[in-house]
């Protein structure tokens, strides 16, 4: 079945549609807060701990309990708000959203519905529709007769989790391929991440992620009949099921059927899509104003401390490092989005006193791939200071690129000064003037006098083995600019 492919160009995207359709995707995002406390009590957030002993009466709905809103939930709600140009209500409501299952003990769960705590804004392309407050759920564990996790004889509710702050973040259907989610997702961790209000650990269900997805014929207007993908646990896997869904319905629509609008499960290990349920319509969940609760009101003396908490952002940041420092946008972002990168980077630019920012910077992927692209690199042997002093020796030609590699490599392993490692390892530079780079020159034309006749008959591409050969025999502490410049020189004509 062929797919829709997306054509990107930087952080834009566009769709070549599919046989005349498109797939439109809307995301809801839930992040749990970093608060120390719960939404509505006293209860400690504490992952890990033994079950059920974070627990009082608020949190397990016990009769006569009530709840009181946690300010410090209400701050960063405001702050991931004010991050994205949201309007903040000064006045809000919570209300009851129903439903009977397991993790709600209440048998409903307080949350905001027609009148949040945000409304409208942008994180990038993508608009935002509204971000709300609500309470988690409590965790359901199922088990076997073996006693592993994930079987199916009997579950378990643990409440520990249960009335932890969330936030749940929906967008406008602005996104238009599982790449482009994927992406923008990147952006939105990295946002949150920055602004210090959850760890964003997917993992852990900091951040979860569903998506609404339909089709539609290209340049309509109007969206066509969506579903919702739920509990996708990481970004490869939610850029995995929007695909097979959009694949999925484009299959559907094309064999003149109707899609019909229910709630799916999409298995990475398979690579298939299962029904959970129709879906629910907001009347389903019968939301009426929370009771117990005031309107929430947010003043002027609130609202200051959401907005002086907010940090230069990771958009704020790339678009920092592209238009000052020179970066290349897909470079700015890579750096930007992820923050520990982006500080490294600029402890390495504030050491640098030869190579230019943009080089600079081409030195950071490079040592991601040596110390793993889940560890910071301010944790490894590697010092801003030396990577700096690294890319200045090759700016002013001590070493050549592959030799510094080489350098990069052995600072990983053991640490050290890049000059003292290049000297002890014999990689330091050969000098173009003292004539040994122009004798090997003269060997390698020996060597493959058709690829010199190429050469001089103006076929640059030709000159690749010439080269090629004087750095093995240098063991690349050649530079390849100045072995170039002497065969181009020796191969002129006269």
């Amino acid at each position: 079945m062929t797919e829709a492919r997306p054509v990107v160009e930087g952080a834009n995207h566009t769709v070549a549609a599919a046989d005349g359709y498109e797939p439109v995707i809307g995301l809801e995002i839930h992040v749990q807060l970093s608060t120390r406390t719960k939404m509505f009590c006293g209860c400690e957030i504490r992952f890990g701990e033994r079950p059920n002993t974070h627990t009082c009466p608020v949190c397990l709905g016990l009769p006569g309990a009530l709840p009181v809103v946690n300010e410090r939930a209400v701050i960063f709600a405001a702050m991931i708000g004010l991050a994205f140009g949201s309007d903040v209500a000064r006045r809000s409501l919570f209300h009851r959203k129903n439903y009977f299952y397991p993790d709600s003990p209440k048998g409903y769960q307080i949350s905001q519905y027609d009148e949040p705590l945000c409304r409208g804004g942008r994180l990038g392309d993508v608009r935002i529709h509204r971000v709300h407050l609500e309470e988690d759920a409590a965790k359901l564990e199922h088990i076997s007769a073996s006693g592993r996790i994930h079987g199916s004889e009997r579950s378990v509710v643990d409440f520990n989790r249960c009335g932890t702050p969330l936030v749940e973040i929906v967008t406008e259907p602005d996104l238009r391929t599982p790449e482009q989610a994927r992406e923008w997702l990147t952006l939105l961790r990295a946002t949150l991440r920055a602004l210090g209000v959850s760890d964003v650990d997917m993992s852990q269900g900091s951040l979860r992620v569903d998506a609404n997805v339909s089709v539609r014929r290209a340049g309509s207007r109007e969206l066509g009949t969506k579903t919702e993908l739920k509990n996708m646990n990481s970004f490869r896997f939610l850029e995995r099921g929007l695909r097979a869904e959009i694949d999925r319905q484009l299959g559907v629509v094309r064999a003149g059927l109707t899609v019909e609008q229910e709630t799916l499960h999409f298995d990475p290990a398979s690579g298939r899509l299962t029904t959970l349920r129709s879906k629910e319509e907001a009347h389903d969940y019968r939301y009426f104003p929370e009771p117990d609760l005031m309107p929430l009101e947010v003043g002027d003396e609130l609202l200051q401390a959401a907005r002086s908490a907010i940090p230069e952002l990771p958009a704020q940041r790339a678009a920092r490092f592209e238009h000052d420092l020179g970066l290349s946008a897909g470079r700015a972002r890579e750096l930007a989005f992820r923050g520990e990168l982006g500080d490294y980077f600029e402890r390495v630019v504030a050491a640098a006193d030869a190579a230019p920012a943009p080089e600079l910077a081409n030195w950071i992927p490079l040592l991601v791939e040596r110390i793993g692209s889940d560890t910071d690199p301010a944790g490894s042997r590697v010092a801003p200071e030396g990577l700096a002093a690294l890319a200045a020796m090759v700016s002013r030609r001590e070493l050549s690129r592959d030799a510094a590699r080489t350098v990069l490599s052995r600072m990983v392993e053991i640490g050290g000064d890049p000059s003292s490692l290049a000297e002890r390892e014999g990689l330091l530079a050969l000098p173009g003037g003292d004539g040994q780079l122009a004798e090997l020159v003269e060997r390698a034309i020996a060597q493959d006098p058709g690829a010199a006749e190429q050469v001089r008959a103006n076929n640059m591409k030709a000159i690749g083995p010439l080269v090629g050969y004087v750095m093995r025999e240098t063991k690349g502490r050649a530079d390849g600019g100045e072995v170039r410049r002497l065969i181009l020189e020796r191969l002129a004509p006269h």
